[in-house]
């Protein structure tokens, strides 16, 4: 784990009090496009979709931030178009982490903002304006929901827990196929199959303990590094879907409250994906 200076940890400190303020500007906005008919913009298909109240939720953040902080990185859904991370203080924002239940009305989104220091994270802000859901957590000092504090489960296999995975991804074809095997063997290995639409917020969920474990491919940095960092702080496991060390900026992952529920979950996938399965 990195080590950082008194004058760092001084700058964590003040990154988390700005965070918090901006959060809960931005989610009055986004709270209130909630309820408004929106203009809908359709990025690279018509699954891939973006409001003004992305745009001005992600302009808030930034320029909040930009106003303290001019010199700071970002690495954000709407305005990024490099993927890049350096040792320099970085912020990685999604406005709205599902846009698509946004849009139709459905209040599972969030807001997703992690802040990233010598390439480690240290802050991470989960924020559902809509349900009132204020998920945060500081490096080192456990992970938090409306300020009491959360821990993952303790369920240890699969025929006992409740998992998560993104169903919708189906829509994306070179991808399909996999994820249809995935679905197959984990919706009849667990208790109960969830599909949420938002990646930031079912990372918060298995944070705060009612999501057993989770499995997830082919995200980006903003989708995934405040989630990240709420389930270590809650004292959760996190790697990449092959059991190797998770890294946010390649967000291919598996998550879950025990090591041995990760490794089921791992084992579970190397079977899957052996499979031959003639999806369409």
């Amino acid at each position: 784990m990195t080590t950082f200076s008194e004058l760092e940890n001084k700058l964590i400190d003040d990154c988390y009090t700005l965070i918090n303020e901006l959060a809960v500007e931005a989610g009055k906005v986004v709270k209130e496009g909630f309820f408004k008919t929106k203009n809908v913009v359709y990025k690279t298909s018509e699954f891939d979709l973006v409001t003004e109240y992305d745009r001005r939720c992600e302009e808030i953040l930034i320029q909040g931030i930009k106003n303290l902080y001019p010199s700071h990185k970002f690495l954000a859904e709407e305005s990024s178009t490099k993927l890049e991370l350096s040792d320099d203080p970085t912020w990685v924002i999604d406005p709205i982490d599902g846009t698509t239940n946004y849009v139709h009305g459905i209040p599972l989104i969030a807001i997703s903002i992690a802040f990233v220091l010598k390439k480690q994270l240290v802050i991470g802000v989960v924020y559902n304006p809509i349900l009132e859901e204020y998920f945060k957590c500081r490096l080192g000092q456990g992970s938090h929901l409306n300020n009491n504090r959360i821990h993952c489960s303790q369920t240890e296999t699969l025929s006992r827990s409740i998992y998560a995975h993104e169903v919708s991804l189906a829509t994306v074809e070179w991808v399909r196929e996999k994820n249809m095997k995935r679905v197959y063997k984990f919706a009849s290995a667990t208790q109960g199959l969830r599909s949420l639409g938002s990646a930031a917020l079912t990372l918060a969920y298995v944070a705060k303990g009612c999501i057993d474990g989770y499995q997830i491919d082919d995200l980006k940095p903003w989708d995934v590094a405040a989630g990240a960092l709420l389930i270590r702080e809650a004292g959760g496991m996190i790697y990449k879907t092959d059991g190797t060390e998770f890294d946010f900026m390649n967000s291919y992952l598996v998550c879950a409250g025990t090591q041995k529920l990760c490794q089921e979950i791992i084992n579970g996938i190397k079977e899957t994906d052996s499979w031959s399965l003639n999806v369409g």
